[in-house]
């Protein structure tokens, strides 16, 4: 009766979803692609057998390649259905195609359009990326036999309180499921409190991700020819740019000046440069504005050449290369570096002397603090890290990671970090070992996978 009502809402609210996306392809045009394929209308060829993953956005998306390049090596020829919920995600995914693989969007959860998408597709087998459990789905791969399972399980305990409320949708989904693998001890307790399969706890694949060593190597040519101290507020969220602004210019001159290192200024930490990535691209323009706002010039990676701007500054004259902006303005408003390209986390990470974890000075649960740890560059972290509330607490045991109460006590802790050049280079050591230590999730969950389809045949 409950899946029925809930089935019921989802089929009434379809106009709206097909708004929605209408609006946010304004901003994002791959919102406006394919729409069809969200209600189970395809123009691919119909088919069978193939290994099904389903990667939500962005961040699930870079976890199923890691399996994904296990799954391959342990099953050659493995031919692949992948669907996305978001466009970030669908992008992204598309570099994991090969010949013959499907890419095509999640059916919105109707009756209607589940059965459409299992019939068109008859997957050998579902892979649900972290937290996609979704009710009518999994009803109705279990009606039809087709295994499905959760990888990279995660659930916190804020999105459980809130799971639970919806018990009478939520059990019988978890229940569905062919198997889980969980990504820590606490993930897989609250999801058999819930009814899910769980029959292992494999770690985070994130951990598994190699930094693209490219990247790795141009920041670490960018760093040295910076010459000064660089901080970054990574992946950060609406809301935190601002506090992480202020912050800023409430710092002493000294403490902020972009020119501490060239003028040789006496002071307990060197002149830094700030370096902003929002999570978001659609939130680069805004941000840009927000710096200027706040009377900071801001710089944005996608106008760099060959070296960022402020490696090619004229330590006599202390003026930035084909800037026209005021020497003493600069003196007193550092310049701001704005991160607006995708897939250069690595860049930006191996460019950096620390990172300010975005998603963690909001109440958002911060993100994923994995891939800083890969690239040598040790984290502060904010109060709200429930999304990631082991890796958190390990990386802090660890070394890699401080955890402060709000955004001043970040910046601070930052600045105590790059004022102290051997305490820096033992956090960045720290965070690569580790990010090393926890690796295997990938080959474990695809055994796993493995087995399970052997069982099934």
């Amino acid at each position: 009766m409950v899946r029925a009502l809930y089935s019921f809402l989802t089929w009434l609210i379809q106009p709206l979803l097909r708004r929605k996306l209408a609006r946010r392809a304004v901003a994002e045009p791959g919102y406006a692609v394919a729409i069809p394929e969200r209600f189970g209308h395809y123009t691919v060829p119909p088919d069978q057998g193939r290994v099904w993953i389903h990667a939500v956005s962005l961040g699930e998306t870079r976890a199923a390649a890691i399996l994904l390049a296990q799954l391959r090596e342990q099953m050659p020829g493995l031919r692949l259905l992948l669907t996305n919920g978001t466009a970030t995600g669908r992008a992204e995914g598309e570099k994991l195609l090969r010949p013959g693989d499907v890419q095509v969007w999640q059916p919105w959860d109707t009756p209607g359009a589940v059965a459409r998408f299992l019939d068109h597709f008859q997957p050998g087998i579902g892979i649900l990326m972290e937290t996609e459990v979704w009710p009518n789905l999994t009803a109705a791969c279990a009606a039809r036999g087709v295994p499905l399972v959760l990888a990279n399980a995660r659930l916190n305990e804020r999105s459980f309180v809130k799971t639970l409320r919806l018990d009478g949708l939520a059990r019988p989904a978890y229940r569905a499921l062919a198997a889980a693998w969980a990504q820590t001890e606490g993930d897989a307790a609250r999801l058999r409190a819930l009814g899910a399969p769980v029959q292992g706890v494999f770690g985070n694949l994130k951990f598994d991700a190699e930094p693209d060593p490219m990247q790795r190597e141009q920041g670490r040519i960018w760093r040295t020819a910076v010459g000064r101290p660089v901080i970054l507020l990574a992946s950060s969220r609406e809301g935190e740019e601002e506090i992480f602004l202020k912050e800023i210019k409430a710092l002493p001159t000294a403490e902020r000046s972009r020119f501490a290192i060239n003028r040789g200024l006496n002071q307990s930490a060197p002149g830094v440069q700030w370096l902003i990535v929002p999570r978001h691209p659609q939130r680069f323009d805004e941000v840009a504005a927000l710096i200027g706002r706040h009377g900071f010039p801001v710089s944005r990676r996608s106008t760099w050449g060959a070296m960022p701007p402020a490696a090619t500054l004229d330590a006599a004259s202390g003026v930035m290369d084909a800037t026209a902006i005021d020497t003493a303005t600069l003196e007193d408003r550092p310049s701001i570096w704005l991160g607006d390209s995708l897939g250069e986390m690595a860049l930006y990470y191996s460019l950096s002397d620390v990172a300010l974890l975005g998603g963690s000075f909001a109440p958002l649960g911060g993100q994923n603090l994995i891939e800083a740890a890969a690239c040598g560059c040790p984290v502060v972290m904010g109060p709200h890290t429930f999304n990631f509330a082991e890796a958190a607490e390990l990386a802090q045991a660890a070394g890699a990671a401080q955890s402060v109460s709000d955004m001043e006590a970040g910046c601070r802790a930052a600045l105590a970090w790059v004022a102290d050049p051997a305490q820096q280079r033992e956090r960045a050591e720290a965070a690569e070992a580790f990010a090393a230590a926890h690796r295997g999730a990938g080959e474990r969950t695809a055994r796993a996978i493995q087995a399970l389809m052997a069982q099934a045949d």
